[in-house]
């Protein structure tokens, strides 16, 4: 397998104009505000009660395709010229991305190639074709991504979107945390501390960068699934890590083997630390949130509300701020999570 420094190498490299600062999220908030959902932000007395602390609730499964990532998708594709726009996009992701990728290339009428693994959710596999993608899977084991998606950038010309380690998809995801520091503000809180979900990192990334901004005493942590917690090691060692082969995990949306080269710097800066959360914890959150809140929350999304309700932090009798990051998951695996 290809070390994560060569296969960063078929992604354009835009580190060099790039800083994570809060003007660069306010600047891609202003671009895509009126694209977005701003999605709210709310408190319930069951959850408070479960995870001993007050729990502000921000449900991103709300957004446009069900995820936060329709939010780095707008961002992205907005700053397209002309010329890359008529060669189309081409990107990999195990589900949200190419969800959010399909839906707003077609709004722009974009052509863009979605890679995903064989092993993608059937949700996300039909909803990225039927949102206008066109879905090349791959096999997560024998075949790389970002080497596919670069030989079809070489052969068509498309620009590569890839999930997160871009500048312009993380600032896209900041606008979570933006939101998040004013929805909490309004309310008259102050956050003792905010978890996100973290695979590659952007999400946390772009968040931690806002609200250190305009909320600098909050913690930020990344919430991983147990045998995908590349960013907790990674930020307790200071150097990237890769994650064992062979590990397995309901959260199909976090299967990222190590941290990203532009979001781990980010995080490593920002973040008070990282979280992992296993099978049986993810599951009680997702049972909690169908039990008090009637929302259906997928694996990977709900992995900061399991932490908290498992003790991962100390969160007791704080303020803390919880994303619940997507919405996507099969049917029957969302029977057979939330009935466990």
């Amino acid at each position: 397998m290809p070390s994560q420094s060569a296969l960063f190498s078929v992604i354009p490299d835009t580190s060099h104009v790039f800083a994570a600062t809060i003007a660069d999220v306010e600047a891609a908030y202003d671009r895509i505000s009126g694209q977005v959902i701003r999605t709210p932000l709310f408190e319930n007395a069951a959850i408070n009660a479960a995870c001993g602390a007050r729990i502000l609730i921000k449900p991103e499964m709300l957004q446009h395709t069900g995820s936060f990532k329709f939010r780095g998708a707008s961002n992205r594709v907005a700053l397209m010229s002309a010329a890359e726009r008529a060669g189309g996009i081409v990107a990999w992701s195990s589900g949200n991305h190419a969800l959010a990728i399909s839906a707003v290339a077609a709004r722009h009428g974009i052509k863009a190639t979605i890679l995903m693994p064989s092993d993608a959710p059937r949700a996300k596999v039909e909803g990225a074709e039927r949102l206008g993608g066109t879905v090349r899977l791959y096999d997560r084991a024998t075949e790389v991504r970002e080497e596919i998606g670069a030989d079809i950038a070489a052969r068509t010309g498309a620009v590569i979107i890839p999930p997160y380690d871009d500048p312009h998809v993380i600032a896209g995801q900041g606008t979570v945390g933006l939101e998040l520091a004013e929805q909490a503000a309004a309310l008259g809180a102050q956050l003792d501390m905010a978890l996100f979900a973290c695979s590659g990192g952007g999400l946390v990334a772009g968040a931690a960068t806002a609200l250190k901004a305009r909320s600098p005493a909050t913690l930020v942590y990344s919430a991983e699934p147990a045998g995908f917690d590349d960013t907790a090691r990674s930020l307790a060692s200071g150097k990237p890590e890769r994650n064992a082969p062979g590990a397995t995990t309901l959260c199909d949306a976090l299967m990222v083997p190590t941290p990203g080269l532009l979001t781990f710097p980010i995080n490593r800066a920002l973040l008070a630390g990282g979280v992992a959360v296993t099978d049986d914890e993810v599951k009680a959150a997702m049972r909690l949130v169908y039990d008090t809140l009637k929302l259906v929350v997928e694996p990977g999304g709900v992995t900061p509300l399991a932490a908290v309700l498992a003790g991962k932090v100390d969160a007791k009798g704080k303020t803390v701020g919880v994303v619940l990051s997507g919405g996507n998951v099969d049917p029957d695996t969302y029977a057979a999570c939330i009935g466990a």
